[in-house]
């Protein structure tokens, strides 16, 4: 199972998605687009611990994390 982990002012929602269900992939590659037209950032973490930002869905990820712009001022 891969998970889909969004950030946001109330915490984190976690959504897992069988990567191998292809009702489940296109409904992950759907989310994607949704929150990354939103403002949210798309990264996945490698291995060794680095945080990579990514443009589209990898199924492959264990964890996909968004995070939502930074506003400042």
């Amino acid at each position: 199972m891969a998970m889909i982990l969004v950030m946001d002012h109330s915490g984190d929602t976690r959504q897992s998605f069988d990567c191998e269900d292809s009702e489940q992939l296109a409904w992950a590659n759907a989310r994607f687009a949704e929150l990354t037209s939103d403002g949210y950032t798309a990264v996945v973490r490698k291995s060794s611990g680095e945080a990579v930002v990514v443009r589209a869905l990898d199924p492959t990820a264990e964890e996909t994390l968004f995070y939502p712009r930074l506003v400042g001022g």
